[in-house]
């Protein structure tokens, strides 16, 4: 027993003599990485399947490492991701334009390990979680009355309505991966600067989405507007409700009855990028 407690005290004490504290700030961008089906571009010859990746974006980063000895370390960070615009609805027909993207704004965190191979290369491993934000999405909308319907309203042929919506999307905790590979160039004893490959591994599966703004304007064939808000969110049209609600189960009759009701889905976010950034050495 006293021979543990003697070589624990050693690791101890070795460990906080060498003890050293780091953090860092990086930017970078990723591209998608296993994307999934996103949406369809639909023409009047043909539809089309988009592909792609939440994950892909912008990002911001800042981390805390603490190296135990010379090769070992823990990594904590915080991040934000700015993501790209994603195509989810394309539709160019006669009588109706769709033009739908969705993007993430989204903030996340990681618990690493940090393994020094050289004095330069790093590498790092661990778990990826998602703490907040959403999925955006931005939708516009063109529909041309039938002539009856036209007629019926007062307008004249060709008259159509332009409907611009947002609806954010909400997730349930996820965990993931992440993974980086790294090189370090010393600039003096307390800055250094860096670049890495890193890869996310995650994917989001929808909890919940509410309609952070809605309009619909009426035109005529020429352009000119003939009612203004003739819907909002105070007033939405059939089959449009302020909240939606992400379930696993739903029976048949709440399938046909209430549209506030959606089978859940996963959406991706994996992603491979590049960081450029800077570290500070705190004094060991």
């Amino acid at each position: 027993m006293k021979q543990l407690i003697t070589v624990l005290a050693i690791i101890l004490t070795s460990t906080i003599t060498y003890g050293q504290f780091q953090v860092s700030a990086s930017t970078g961008y990723a591209i998608g990485s296993a994307g999934m089906k996103l949406g369809e571009k639909i023409n009047t010859t043909s539809t089309e399947n988009t592909y792609g990746s939440y994950g892909e974006g912008l990002n911001f980063q800042l981390r805390g490492t603490y190296f135990f000895n010379n090769k070992i370390g823990a990594d904590l960070a915080l991040g934000y991701l700015n993501g790209a615009d994603q195509t989810v609805s394309e539709v160019t027909l006669p009588t109706t334009e769709v033009d739908a993207i969705a993007r993430a704004r989204a903030f996340g965190a990681s618990l690493a390990i940090v393994y020094k191979f050289t004095d330069n290369i790093y590498g790092r491993f661990g778990a990826l979680i998602k703490i907040g934000g959403k999925t955006e999405a931005i939708v516009s909308s063109k529909s041309v009355f039938s002539d009856a319907e036209a007629t019926a309203l007062g307008l004249d042929s060709g008259s159509y309505t332009q409907t611009d919506y947002v609806e954010d999307f909400h997730g349930h905790l996820p965990l993931g991966f992440v993974a980086a590979l790294g090189y370090t160039f010393e600039l003096d004893k307390h800055f250094s600067l860096f670049i890495e490959g890193e890869y996310y591994g995650i994917s989001l599966k929808r909890k919940d989405s509410e309609l952070a703004s809605f309009n619909t304007d009426v035109f005529t064939s020429n352009g000119t507007l003939a009612v203004a808000g003739f819907y909002s969110l105070d007033n939405l049209p059939d089959g449009f409700v302020k909240k939606t609600t992400y379930v696993d189960n739903l029976s048949h009759v709440d399938a046909a009855t209430d549209v506030s009701k959606e089978l859940s889905q996963k959406v991706p976010y994996s992603s491979f990028g590049i960081n450029f950034g800077i570290i500070y050495k705190f004094k060991g």
